[in-house]
């Protein structure tokens, strides 16, 4: 069976440490193709995204070549496989199941485990 995200309930939880799972928002926020910034208890924020096939992703928001909190706001795409987003400053390609940089692999950003639940 498959939901569609408008009648659904479920909620975006991004995983902290072994057991700590946080809500950051309502599934209905991620649109296909888009990022959201969530703000992280310790000050951080993470980038979330959903792809057309539904699956989610989370990595830090922070791309580490300017500094700037803007991955969320960046253009997602597949290059060999892989699911990533493009940074909208300089366009560096960050994997979105590993934040491993596609076009640096000196630089990575943090990669968080997501699930949707009730």
């Amino acid at each position: 069976m498959t939901l569609a995200p408008e009648t659904t309930d479920l909620k975006i939880q991004l995983r902290l440490a072994a057991d700590d799972w946080l809500t950051v928002c309502d599934l209905t926020a991620l649109t296909p193709g888009r990022g959201v910034a969530a703000l992280l208890p310790d000050g951080r924020q993470a980038a979330l995204f959903r792809d057309r096939a539904g699956r989610l992703y989370a990595i830090g928001n922070r791309d580490p070549f300017t500094g700037a909190a803007v991955l969320s706001r960046g253009l997602t795409g597949i290059h060999a496989g892989r699911p990533f987003v493009a940074s909208p400053l300089l366009k560096q390609r960050f994997d979105l199941e590993s934040g491993q940089c596609l076009d640096d692999e000196a630089v990575r950003v943090p990669a968080y485990e997501v699930r949707a639940a009730v």
